[in-house]
């Protein structure tokens, strides 16, 4: 059921985009619901979900329709009407809104820090040491046109290389569970790795770290929860329940001690009987959002805008940030005039 779901929403994305601008999922002259429909993540807790069960999201349930582990897909699925909210990296949700997709960012909800980053390896005894050593060599991640991506663009031309020679490091999609082993395997020369699978392969060995996100940037939020205009409008209290609710949550895990945030993480999983491993949770360090209560701020999404705008796949100046986001519905920030 959840897979032929997920299957339903990648099919269907692209032919609601236009009717997402006319109508949501929650229909015409509803007002404040109280569900909001979306797809998690197996083996993880999302920020929604945590704040649930905390009880920070009070009356307001999440209804799971299945799971994602693409962002783009996500945030489309949010577009289209086909779920309330969806989240992705912000540079998916600057290109998504310059399609003209309707849709506004309304909190951070994942990024880099010390303890929750990406990192590029390689094999220990590469010959790969330099950023013009990667010319002509695989990139293994999970995702094109992301964040994985974008860094690595980011991290060539930070050190000197032209348009044309980033263009021949090649960027190859593996599956997130494959890509260590395709690493040790020489199908590529670099794999990028993250949480439980960055753990497994420094805990077995033989690899090395090139560079990650968080040494190239510093701790910085990169995702965001959307919902459409029209549903925002329609929903205000809804979505400031939301958005006020996830950034308590978020705080809330940076606050507490972290045996206890996966403690009850862990429960959350095993109470929720999806069939999943709750394994990769003895992991879990941090969210990585570096701002407080989710505040989203304005370079997060400029900084992508400009990196797209580089690839050609935006017009310089096709979206205008300041439009795409807003921390209007969290009550936290707005106490403190943020």
């Amino acid at each position: 059921m959840t897979t032929s779901r997920r299957t339903f929403l990648v099919l269907s994305g692209l032919s609601a985009l236009a009717a997402a601008g006319c109508g949501t999922a929650s229909g015409s002259g509803t007002r404040n619901t109280r569900t909001l429909r979306y797809q998690g993540s197996a083996g993880a807790v999302t920020p929604p979900e945590l704040a649930a069960a905390l009880g920070y999201l009070g009356d307001l349930k999440l209804d799971w329709v299945g799971n994602t582990i693409s962002g783009p897909q996500d945030i489309q699925s949010a577009a289209s009407g086909q779920t309330d909210f969806g989240g992705a990296f912000n540079g998916a949700v600057v290109k998504l809104a310059a399609r003209k997709a309707p849709i506004k960012a309304v909190i951070s909800y994942y990024g880099s820090d010390k303890y929750a980053y990406s990192g590029y390896y390689v094999a220990e005894k590469s010959a790969i040491r330099t950023p013009r050593d990667l010319i002509g060599k695989k990139v293994g991640m999970n995702t094109l046109g992301a964040h994985a991506e974008a860094m690595l663009d980011i991290y060539l031309k930070k050190n000197g290389l032209s348009r044309a020679e980033a263009e021949q490091v090649e960027r190859i999609v593996v599956p997130p569970v494959n890509t260590e082993q395709s690493l040790r395997q020489r199908q590529i020369d670099v794999a990028v790795l993250g949480g439980i699978l960055r753990d497994k392969a420094l805990e077995t060995g033989g690899v090395r770290k090139l560079f990650s996100d968080y040494e190239l940037r510093g701790a910085f939020s990169a995702g965001t929860y959307v919902l459409t205009e029209r549903f925002i409008e329609q929903n205000p209290q809804t979505v400031r329940t939301f958005v006020t609710g996830v950034g308590k949550a978020l705080d809330w895990s940076r606050a507490t001690p972290r045996d206890e945030v996966v403690a009850r993480m862990t429960g959350i999983v095993a109470k929720r009987k999806r069939n999943e491993s709750a394994d990769a949770l003895k992991h879990w360090q941090s969210y990585g959002v570096s701002e407080p209560g989710g505040r989203i701020a304005e370079k997060e999404l400029a900084v992508w805008a400009e990196w797209l705008a580089e690839r050609g796949d935006i017009k310089s100046g096709q979206v205008r940030v300041p439009d795409l986001y807003t921390n209007d519905f969290n009550k936290d920030l707005a106490k403190t005039g943020s």
